[in-house]
């Protein structure tokens, strides 16, 4: 690699750091909706429910991570029960034969006919929250009387309209929202867990 190409990775290094710090200094303006989702989820676990996530692309990734997060464990610091939690991204034989057969915008809705019941949260993941299957999920989600949150960018969308709740990740920028979704994502499986349990976590480590 020559000294050209080495500094142009440092300046968008550069720029990708500054970026984060605008957003991460900002980040206290998602507590309030962060909390109220959080609140949300710890009443569908204590009620026996289920909390969904679902996206597109890098944050199919992410609502699988999370998903995990709340079946495995967050912490190796604490241990607790399993959280029932299902990422509606994994299943290649559904999503495909939905696709193929209903139309790809209905391959998050179909799964939610199928398994969301009252009272059950569905999260979803967007940076622009404007995907048709992700309004077509959080419509059918509101259907069968579950309670929908959204994980967007800083803009008003239309799963605003949606969405009981919505985490706007204060960034213009596609991949600081995505990173910003992933740290709220981490935050809400912690929040859940201390209103689950007697013991709040301090300061966790992921053991993975």
């Amino acid at each position: 690699m020559n000294e050209p190409q080495i500094s142009a990775i440092k300046k968008s290094l550069e720029t990708a750091v500054q970026q984060a710090a605008e957003m991460h200094g900002r980040m206290d303006e998602t507590l309030p909706a962060l909390s109220a989702i959080a609140q949300a989820c710890a009443q569908a676990l204590r009620s026996g429910g289920t909390v969904y996530f679902c996206g597109n692309g890098g944050s199919a990734a992410e609502s699988q991570h999370l998903a995990t997060e709340f079946v495995v464990r967050l912490s190796s610091q604490r241990n607790r029960a399993a959280l029932s939690s299902i990422a509606l991204t994994t299943d290649t034989s559904l999503i495909t034969a939905c696709s193929n057969d209903l139309g790809f915008d209905k391959i998050y809705s179909r799964q939610i006919e199928a398994h969301l019941k009252a009272g059950d949260v569905l999260i979803l993941l967007s940076t622009s929250g404007a995907s048709p299957n992700l309004l077509e999920a959080a419509s059918a989600a509101r259907h069968r009387r579950g309670t929908v949150a959204a994980f967007v960018g800083e803009k008003q969308t239309p799963l605003d309209k949606l969405a009981h709740h919505t985490l706007h990740i204060p960034s213009p920028h596609s991949q600081r929202v995505q990173e910003g979704h992933l740290l709220c994502g981490h935050l809400l499986v912690e929040m859940v867990e201390d209103l689950l349990t007697e013991t709040p976590s301090s300061a966790p480590e992921n053991s993975r």
